[in-house]
């Protein structure tokens, strides 16, 4: 159902890290340990100045915080309540298709977004302890349907934020696709500034079913929120896994299973020596296609996420670097104010961990040029009912394809042993030859067993541009005295850049 009447008011109030105290909230659910008070305190020449906002536990052990985008624009953060923000992602900004200029309601800056996807999400280093998530309720809101809004407002500068619950009634949805509710003060109160991000919830299952972005200026009591299904879908691009486990249907996301299609393609002993075939077409039509996505990833900035954690448990590290790839050399700097350049990723404080490499791009490089890497085409397979084709490849020790790292550190320096070793792995692609998957494994000597990474990729589209393949995520994992030990990887953000040469002749 479509509303006419579209005018609404962000409450437009950064954010920060400020305790929550007293509450006013049913018994049913203890939403003081979901709901958090925001703030950010900002120093001016000739003044302070405190902004006001709302966020909520998005996963059960609460590493993962969601609020408005128009909230956390307008914050330099690093912390909430004592955890540091690791990454950061924006489901809009003012490229976004939809994109309009919004003027807050009680001052501050105007601001380009979408306020259908106004949101943000903040991934801690650690969880927040005694908080947690609770769930999500995905489908469709009846006309009527009685709710409960959970938020901060400001209700006094000289006194604690409380939580307040208003109860409200689902009225439908805006051309903007906003879920709108008519709601009732709660006592004396109404939603104020400092409520933007807070929660609309199901009062029948008690579950979220959209995120408090704004109020009419008409001064109706009616409040606007962004539906819960934009949030799973900006969640499932950005944390795929966190998508897979907050909520309660399956969300699209993008595969990091381990799992080839095939068998591995085992060591070819002829015993004598032969003359090299003819590869097929198709497979000299990979190495072509490979060698593109290589030269197409020679030049960006991006950032990279990574988690380090082992066996089936959350991470027990986070961080996030910028990537720069210039020529097709890589740096890496701490985000978003490290300067000192690094020629790899840096280990994690951990006893024992791996960390990702620039397997995303050698493997490409690899299968494009390296022709003692042997490679066949397999049958094709359909996946989530799209069609793709699979090619399997192997290097063998004697071909010199692969090199294994190994390092010990002794805190005052570090030994690094390289290996030789077998590798094997698939390349998967659509039905024109583009790389959407590579798998690579590893046959390690040693106490370091079954190594083994997959890399995706997808497609950069951009007004003006030509389409280019570009790396999305990198998962790998071993095991080292018969524990599994992984690290996660994700790239965002993509800033392409390229340069020009013009010579003269005089």
């Amino acid at each position: 159902m479509q509303l006419s009447k579209v005018l609404f008011a962000i409450l437009l109030f950064p954010l920060g890290a400020i305790a929550a105290t007293a509450d006013e909230i049913p018994k049913v659910q203890d939403f003081e340990k979901t709901v958090l008070a925001l703030s950010e305190l900002k120093i001016h020449a000739d003044r302070f100045e405190v902004a006001y906002g709302t966020g909520f536990c998005v996963d059960r052990s609460c590493q993962t915080v969601a609020t408005n985008y128009h909230i956390g624009k307008m914050t330099n953060a690093s912390k909430i309540k004592g955890r540091k923000i690791v990454s950061k992602y924006d489901a809009t900004g003012p490229d976004d298709a939809g994109a309009t200029l919004l003027h807050p309601a009680y001052g501050g800056p105007p601001m380009r977004f979408n306020g259908s996807h106004d949101l943000t999400l903040f991934k801690l280093d650690r969880p927040l302890p005694f908080h947690h998530g609770i769930g999500f309720r995905l489908e469709e809101l009846r006309l009527g349907q009685e709710v409960e809004i959970y938020a901060y407002p400001l209700e006094s500068k000289f006194e604690p934020r409380t939580l307040i619950r208003y109860r409200g009634r689902f009225c439908g949805i805006t051309q903007q696709d906003l879920l709108t509710f008519d709601y009732e003060a709660s006592g004396k109160h109404l939603i104020r500034p400092g409520a933007s991000g807070g929660i609309v919830v199901d009062s029948k299952s008690q579950k979220i079913v959209g995120i408090l972005s704004g109020i009419a200026d008409d001064g109706t009591l009616t409040a606007f929120a962004v539906s819960v299904q934009t949030l799973a879908e900006f969640i499932a691009k950005v944390e795929p896994d966190l998508a897979q486990a907050v909520f309660d249907q399956p969300v699209p996301a993008v595969s990091l299973s381990f799992a080839d299609l095939f068998p591995k393609l085992e060591a070819r002993h002829t015993g004598t020596l032969e003359r090299r075939s003819d590869e097929p077409p198709a497979v000299m039509l990979l190495r072509r296609k490979s060698q593109g996505l290589a030269d197409s990833m020679q030049n960006f900035i991006a950032r990279q996420s990574v988690e380090w954690g082992s066996g089936n448990k959350s991470a027990a590290a986070a961080a996030t670097y910028e990537i720069r790839v210039l020529d097709g050399q890589l740096k890496f700097r701490e985000y978003p104010d490290g300067r000192k350049e690094l020629q790899e990723l840096p280990f994690p404080p951990l006893n024992t961990s791996i960390v990702t490499g620039d397997e995303w791009s050698e493997l490409p490089r690899m299968v494009a040029w390296n022709l003692r890497l042997r490679v066949e085409q397999m049958p094709d397979s359909v996946l989530d009912g799209r069609r793709i084709q699979v090619f399997r490849y192997r290097g063998d020790i004697e071909d010199s394809v692969c090199r294994w790292r190994s390092n010990i550190d002794f805190g005052f320096f570090e030994i690094h042993k390289d290996v030789t070793v077998t590798c094997y792995g698939e390349v998967w692609t659509d039905e024109n030859t583009n790389i959407l998957r590579m798998s690579e494994h590893y046959e390690l000597p040693g106490s370091w067993k079954e190594y083994k990474a997959v890399m995706t990729y997808g497609w950069l589209r951009r007004p003006g541009e030509e389409p280019r393949l570009i790396p999305t995520t990198i998962e790998s994992q071993a095991q080292f005295h018969n524990k599994t030990y992984w690290c996660r990887s994700q790239f965002l953000n993509y800033q392409v850049f390229t340069s020009e040469v013009r010579m003269t002749m005089k």
